[in-house]
């Protein structure tokens, strides 16, 4: 078997990323069974070294290609600027404008078949738009951009419970206005999709309510009614097995307890809360509608506690398990 070959981005050079990052890779098993890089900078990971007390060697490498399994960080730095002067802990232009060069070169190497996966430290928000640019809210729509992707969606996930999102970075009343039958099916339908391609056979899919006790019959909303059940019945006339609405109260609960084997939340909140409840320092994000896997810690730069060496790199450590086990067509296991 081939071994898989995953690019690491270093996320915001100010935030937590090159920490987690430097724990994770002295935390990972000598045989791994991948070959991992990273795209980032120097600098910042000689310095996280140095804070956390770790002695693993940094080897350059110019492509991908040359990436091998072995100990220490292979280290490809496609950014042509010096961070010297970069504020530790804030958001800034050079910051923001690294981190994306940093996932840009690395979606690249993605979309040319040069690597197998793009795992993801986190990136800033403000940062990303002081550095100009302005239709990027996150790792998702930069994605959408550079794949040129007409649908794409969110799936998080932690031990137990796997949650896709019908939308992400919506504000609250746009996200309800986004419930509608079309786009409901396109979003389970793609669902359904990856986590065959991820291995399940015949997955199960719940999909929440929006009301509460899901809309009481129209009496607390009618989304439920007119848009939901339409977009259920017709996607199980086609032989997907998906149920629902159901309350969204109790949904993860039965997901938690094996009644499904993934999600549809309707929001951002809806899904991310359950998640983050059930076990946060383990979750990780992955991607769907893009032609290779990409997965990313849950959390964000954390610029508060940068420099402090106490960041937990346990979801660095999961987003790499999880991009193998999807490579592996063993995500159940996940």
């Amino acid at each position: 078997m081939t071994v898989p070959r995953l690019a690491v981005t270093l996320g915001d050079p100010a935030g937590i990323g090159p920490e987690v990052l430097v724990k994770a890779f002295a935390a990972l098993p000598e045989d791994h069974g991948v070959n991992l890089f990273v795209v980032g900078s120097l600098s910042p990971l000689q310095q996280a070294l140095e804070e956390a007390g770790l002695d693993l060697p940094i080897h350059m490498i110019d492509r991908p290609e040359a990436a091998q399994a072995g100990s220490g960080i292979q280290l490809l730095d496609p950014f042509d600027q010096s961070l010297e002067g970069l504020k530790r802990g804030e958001a800034s232009a050079l910051g923001g404008a690294a981190s994306v060069c940093y996932f840009e070169a690395a979606v690249g190497y993605g979309l040319a078949g040069r690597i197998d996966g793009v795992v993801t430290c986190p990136i800033n928000k403000v940062a990303v738009q002081q550095a100009g640019f302005l239709s990027d809210i996150g790792h998702q729509e930069i994605l959408a951009r550079l794949t040129g992707a007409q649908l794409t969606a969110t799936m998080l996930m932690t031990q137990g419970l796997k949650v896709a999102h019908l939308s992400t970075h919506l504000s609250l009343a746009k996200a309800v206005a986004y419930v509608r039958t079309p786009i409901l099916i396109e979003k389970l339908k793609l669902t359904h999709t990856h986590l065959v391609g991820w291995g399940y056979s015949k997955p199960v899919i719940g999909v929440a309510a929006l009301n509460p006790h899901g809309g009481e019959a129209g009496m607390l909303g009618r989304e439920e009614l007119d848009e939901i059940a339409p977009a259920v019945e017709r996607l199980q006339a086609a032989g997907l097995d998906i149920r629902g609405p159901y309350p969204a109260d109790s949904i993860f609960n039965r997901a938690i307890a094996g009644e499904f084997d993934a999600v549809l939340a309707l929001y951002h909140d809806q899904g991310h809360i359950p998640i983050k409840v059930h076990n946060f320092s383990s979750s990780v994000t992955a991607t769907m509608g893009i032609p290779f896997v990409r997965t990313s810690v849950d959390h964000g730069t954390a610029f508060d506690i940068v420099g402090h060496n106490c960041a937990d790199h346990e979801g660095l450590l999961q987003a790499l398990r999880a991009a193998q086990l999807m490579l592996q067509r063993r995500l159940a296991e996940f």
